[in-house]
């Protein structure tokens, strides 16, 4: 083969490389813009139910949007096999946790501990507006990306 059909044949691998990236990346891009959009109605202000489920050491979901005032009876089922937990609450909360040495949580409003492969349920009340934490403070799982948000708002 001459060298002239290789330097033929790299270029051709090149566009095709460079068609592939611009449609990956003009892709990417048509997902994030189809995301987008208005936030998700926010639940309450009756009593709700709403399951997170403990996968990977992550939560999902991630993110709530609540209204001011409404109780949230929280299921975690962790299907992990080690223990997490579910804190939520104002960031008072979580420091202590982050400091603290407890394994697990006795069930109280706002904390929980799970361990593998099992459920468990908490409520709490979001009396207040703004963006309340919740998170899994046992070692390396909040690092790792174990936390997420409830975002608290006035009734429309």
């Amino acid at each position: 083969m001459s060298a002239g059909w290789r330097d033929v044949q790299g270029a051709a691998r090149l566009c095709v490389a460079l068609t592939a990236a611009a449609v990956t990346a003009g892709a990417g891009y048509v997902v994030a813009a189809a995301t987008e959009g208005p936030p998700p109605e926010a639940l309450g202000p009756e009593p709700v139910t709403v399951r997170i489920d403990a996968e990977y050491s992550r939560f999902v979901p991630d993110s709530l949007r609540v209204e001011v005032g409404t109780e949230v009876r929280f299921v975690l089922m962790n299907g992990d096999p080690i223990n997490h937990e579910l804190i939520i609450g104002p960031e008072s909360v979580h420091r202590r946790h982050e400091e603290g040495t407890e394994a697990t949580h006795t069930p109280k409003p706002g904390e929980l501990s799970v361990g593998p492969d099992e459920q468990g349920v908490t409520s709490y009340v979001f009396d207040e507006p703004g963006t309340v934490e919740m998170a899994c403070h046992l070692p390396r799982h909040y690092e790792d990306g174990m936390r997420g948000e409830v975002e608290v708002v006035e009734p429309d």
